[in-house]
């Protein structure tokens, strides 16, 4: 058995940087439902890793914001995502990544998949789907806002699905494209329920 745990982290950053977590006690239980809110405001690749960074500062300026939220309860996974302060009226691909962010986009490494392609970059529509990976597409409203949510009849695999990625367009679905969503704009590093 597992504790219920329920965790709130919140990264700001401004003129001062401030990090706020907070966490219930864990209780053993039969069940194992998880509730997670990470949320953070985007800033240029620097020393912390932590905070959401943005590699297109035109597409992902800095201090917009994200929020990601996770729910887990036994073998069903809901991530929605929230983000605001981005271009208006703009399409957005977003995906659940295996890798942290840094200071380069590809150091988020590829999509979380819940079947492996065993040939990567996955470009399979048999593997590179939203039933096998978590696709969180949106597009923004007049203000720069928008979200999007998904739900997996799986959960991640303990450290194998550690952020999110924005991407230039929406994801692609055909033979040889599944997945793809053009360039990565941003990153958030996002302790998902294994990954601690």
């Amino acid at each position: 058995m597992k504790p219920v745990v329920r965790r709130v982290l919140t990264a700001v950053l401004g003129p001062a940087l401030a990090v706020t977590v907070s966490a219930a006690p864990a209780v053993a239980v039969a069940a194992e439902p998880y509730w997670l809110t990470h949320t953070a405001a985007f800033a240029p690749p620097g020393p912390i890793s932590w905070t959401a960074t943005t590699y297109d500062l035109d597409a992902v300026p800095t201090g917009g914001g994200i929020s990601v939220e996770e729910y887990v309860d036994g073998d069903r996974t809901a991530v929605r995502l929230s983000v605001s302060g981005l271009r208006p009226d703009r399409e957005y691909g977003a995906h659940v990544h295996t890798g942290r962010c840094g200071s380069l986009p590809e150091d988020a490494g590829p999509h979380y998949q819940d079947r492996p392609d065993p040939v990567q970059p996955s470009a399979d529509p048999a593997y590179a789907n939203p039933d096998n990976e978590v696709w969180l597409d949106l597009t923004t409203d007049a203000r720069g806002a928008g979200s999007s949510f998904a739900t997996q009849n799986w959960r991640f695999r303990a450290g194998e699905a550690r952020s999110v990625v924005l991407h230039d367009e929406h994801t692609a679905t055909g033979p040889e494209h599944a997945g793809q969503a053009g360039a990565r704009l941003a990153c958030v590093t996002v302790p998902f329920t294994d990954d601690e």
